[in-house]
Parts: C-alpha cells; sequence; structure tokens
C-alpha cells in the first residue's frame, strides 16, 4: 500500500470516528433520560467503533508517516481526542455512568474537528524533533491531560448539578463562562471552514525584530497585522517571490514580535463565538447552562466528585513524567539544555504546580465538591492554554507545532 494510500484510509478512519461519536450522543442521551441500559450499551458499542477508527487512524499515519503522528499541533490533538476517547472507557467500567458519555463525546467532537483546522500533510521531521524522546514525553503528556481531562467533564457535570442558573450568583455566571469559551470553539471551526471553502488568503510582508524581511500568510481577514507591513501578492513562476498589491489593511498594527497572524485567528474565534453564542440565547431565550441541566438532574453529586479525583490521582504523577521529566531529557538532547523558560516549558510548570495545589487542597483542606470541580475546571483551562494559545499566539521553541 502506498504512503497516500495509508494516509487517505486514516484520514478516512477519523472522519468515520467522528460520524460514529456524533450519532453515540442520542443513545447516551436517552440513557441519561430513562436510565435504559439497552440505550447505554448501544452507546457504548458504538463509542468503541469510534476508538477503534481512531486508532486506525493512528497506526496508519504512523507507519506512512516513519514517524509517531504526534508532531504538530492537528497531529497532537487528534491524539490527545483519542486518549481522552480512551481514557473514558476507563473509567466508564469503573463506575457506569453513561452521563460522562454524554458530555465528555461533545468535547472529543470538538477537539477532533478544532484538530483539522490546521495543516494535516505529512512532512519529514526537523532536527529538533528527530528523538524517540519525543514521542515518549508527547505521547505520555497526551496521555496524562486526557485522563485529567476527565475530571473537567465530571466537574462540569457536578457544576450543572449543584448550581442554581436562575440565580445571579459569581457561580452561575463563571460555569455560563466555561460553556461561552467552548461555543468560542465552535466558533472558530465555523469560521476556519467557512474561509477555507471560499479559498481566502492573504500575504502581508514586514521586518521581523531582527531587521529580516519575513511573510505571514493569513487565511482570514486581517483584524490585526505586523507593524509596518505590505500587503503582497505571489509573483506566477517564482516561488517565494512577492509584489506589492492593495488589499484590506487590517484594523491594527501591533509589534513585529507578535504572531499576529496566529493573533488574528484568535480574534477572529471569539467574534464568531460571541456571535453563536448570542444567537442561542436569542432563539433559546436560555443560558446555556440551563439548556444543559435537565440532562444532570438524574445525577450522583458524591460519584461525581469522587470520580474528578480519582482522574486526578492518576494524571496527575503521568503529567508529571511526561510533561516534565521526559521533556527535560528530550530537551537536553535537542537543545543541549534542560530548561530553557520556553513559554511551552513555562506553562508545563504552571500545570504541574496547579494540580499539586489541587491535590493539597483535597488532601490536606479537605476541599471537595463545588470547590474542587472549579479547580479541576481551572486545570483544564491551564492544559489547552498551553496546548492552543501558547502554540498559535506566543512564539518560542515549541512553535513548530
Amino acid at each position: 500500500m502506498s504512503v497516500s494510500s495509508m494516509v487517505s484510509i486514516s484520514s478516512s478512519s477519523l472522519f468515520v470516528s467522528f460520524i460514529l461519536y456524533l450519532i453515540t450522543i442520542i443513545p447516551f442521551g436517552i440513557a441519561v433520560k430513562s436510565r435504559k441500559p439497552i440505550a447505554a450499551r448501544i452507546g457504548i458499542t458504538l463509542t468503541a467503533a469510534g476508538f477503534i477508527a481512531q486508532l486506525n487512524y493512528f497506526i496508519l499515519r504512523w507507519i506512512a508517516s516513519g514517524h509517531a503522528p504526534v508532531s504538530n499541533l492537528n497531529e497532537f490533538l487528534t491524539f490527545f481526542g483519542i486518549m481522552l476517547v480512551g481514557s473514558f472507557f476507563v473509567f466508564y467500567y469503573i463506575y457506569r455512568q453513561p452521563v460522562m458519555g454524554l458530555f465528555l463525546l461533545p468535547v472529543s467532537l470538538l477537539i477532533i474537528a478544532y484538530a483539522s483546522m490546521f495543516h494535516n500533510e505529512v512532512t519529514p521531521l526537523i532536527p529538533a524533533l528527530q528523538s524517540n524522546w519525543l514521542t515518549i514525553h508527547v505521547i505520555t503528556v497526551a496521555v496524562a491531560s486526557a485522563v485529567l481531562s476527565i475530571s473537567f467533564v465530571t466537574g462540569l457535570i457536578y457544576l450543572l448539578k449543584k448550581i442554581n442558573t436562575n440565580e445571579r450568583s459569581k457561580s452561575s455566571f463563571f460555569l455560563e463562562l466555561v460553556l461561552y469559551f467552548m461555543v468560542v470553539v465552535v466558533g472558530f471551526i465555523v469560521v476556519i471552514s467557512a474561509f477555507r471553502v471560499m479559498g481566502y488568503s492573504a500575504s502581508y510582508q514586514f521586518e521581523n525584530r531582527e531587521g529580516e524581511t519575513q511573510v505571514y500568510d493569513y487565511h482570514l481577514p486581517a483584524i490585526v497585522l505586523p507593524m509596518d507591513s505590505v500587503h503582497v501578492s505571489p509573483v506566477d513562476g517564482m516561488p517565494g517571490s512577492y509584489e506589492p498589491a492593495d488589499h484590506y489593511a487590517g484594523l491594527l498594527e501591533l509589534p513585529n514580535s507578535i504572531e499576529t497572524a496566529k493573533l488574528n485567528t484568535v480574534l477572529w474565534s471569539f467574534l464568531v463565538g460571541s456571535l453563536l453564542y448570542l444567537l442561542i440565547r436569542i432563539i433559546t431565550r436560555k443560558k446555556i447552562a440551563q439548556l444543559l441541566q435537565p440532562l444532570t438532574r438524574k445525577v450522583d453529586l458524591s460519584l461525581m466528585d469522587e470520580i474528578s479525583y480519582r482522574s486526578v490521582v492518576i494524571g496527575f504523577p503521568l503529567f508529571a513524567l511526561g510533561g516534565l521529566f521526559f521533556a527535560m531529557i528530550w530537551a537536553q538532547l535537542a537543545w543541549t539544555r534542560f530548561w530553557g523558560w520556553d513559554p511551552k516549558e513555562v506553562w508545563a510548570l504552571i500545570t504541574f504546580l496547579f494540580y499539586a495545589a489541587f491535590l493539597h487542597l483535597r488532601l490536606g483542606r479537605g476541599w471537595s465538591g463545588e470547590k474542587t470541580s472549579w479547580l479541576a475546571i481551572i486545570g483544564f483551562g491551564t492544559i489547552i492554554f498551553n496546548q492552543v494559545f501558547v502554540n498559535l499566539v506566543i512564539a518560542g521553541l515549541h512553535s513548530y507545532a
């Protein structure tokens, strides 16, 4: 089988898993509302089929590329989504809670769809990535992040059950804010997909802080641009050559040290996500939390709290191993130093310290229930911030992702 055939089949497998997970939400919803065992069995069977399709994607892509498919943002997030479903299986067979599948699968779908918005070509690895320690480091981090993310799902379910969203309170406001950010992710997927279908592309040339001429490719209309940038267009038949062109100049110019093309994408995501959120509110005349609360009426709060705690107990040492220990070994081999205060390294340390504080507050101070549910959601936020925002906006040694 040729490389292109394996890549094509792997992509099709990922698409099949996406469709299966989308369908699976229905039987899990029925299982939660009616507690029919047959609905839960159908849901878990379809989830297993989707998981097998995801594994097929991962294995075929690994064979086709010759290296573990975790070397860029598309591959890492896709693998993160695979491990999130894998982690769900572990906790489902221990606790038998269909409501976890009902809330976890949409999160997994968002991750898969979000990952698909980034380039997915099979490309050779740059020298810094040609190490088995990279594979060990990234796979361990993805597995750990997925296990820790279970606490986000169960923490969200706990808060939806516990908080009275009809009252104006800080808890109600922040719960709705969490759901708003999830709608923003949907906004990102919608806006990228729309402009990709339209074939939009624009290039801007500027001088970076080292005084070198650089060109940014924009796939969304520019809201922010590098300072003193000029819109250019490629010269036919001369790869890498550009000529000035008249074009929309953007709304704001920022220092050339900022990854403006990536920041532009983030701004578009919030713009479209906010419009989608307002549209949902206007049509339903309810908060998103109020729309989801009926699905949590039969939830056992103490069980959700226990699952949140157990997932952190398992995920925390895994993250310490992959995100710090294995990462430092790879850093020494790739850059001849164990630690360099790169933004990605700093946020990995912040994530580690946060979950260490989570366990300290849980075990040493007796925090539980609503308090630790909020901690689980904040912890998930640090994971996503590190894996997405740091890669997209903050320049560093990990920007290749």
